[in-house]
């Protein structure tokens, strides 16, 4: 869970106009007033994006989901509960995860790069890892 105790909801931002309205996002983080998903910091608008991007996921599942860094505004705790989250999507669907978060990394089961090479535009480098999780069950 991305925001224990914590509550969201979406509002049209003109709902007597359905063809022209936008979609405003309201989080209340646990023993926080409501607020307007602009006027929490970097983290917690993350956290907020995540909570709504995963309860769209379990809704409407798909094989497969793509996120570039988007933990990228995270603290140590609110990453380990994104890790925790993303562990349990993994056994249901694939997640791509562009990230430079050491720890998103050393989540995945295969890391892929792309590097320079003198003479060449790039390369793909890949590499398949162990997770630590494995080699406690083994």
């Amino acid at each position: 869970m991305l925001f224990p105790g914590g509550q969201g909801r979406l509002n049209l931002s003109e709902p007597d106009d359905p063809l022209n309205t936008g979609v405003e996002i309201e989080v209340r983080p646990m023993g926080r007033n409501v607020r307007r998903i602009s006027l929490l910091s970097g983290g917690e608008r993350s956290m907020a994006a995540l909570a709504f991007l995963f309860a769209v996921f379990r809704s409407r599942p798909s094989p497969f989901y793509m996120m570039d860094e988007v933990e990228a505004a995270l603290d140590d705790v609110n990453l380990q509960r994104f890790l925790s989250l993303v562990d349990e999507f993994r056994d249901e669907a694939q997640l791509l995860i562009v990230t430079h978060q050491k720890r998103t990394m050393e989540a995945a089961d295969a890391l892929y790069g792309v590097t320079m090479v003198p003479g060449a535009s790039s390369k793909v480098v890949s590499q398949r890892v162990k997770r630590t999780r494995e080699i406690e069950r083994a």
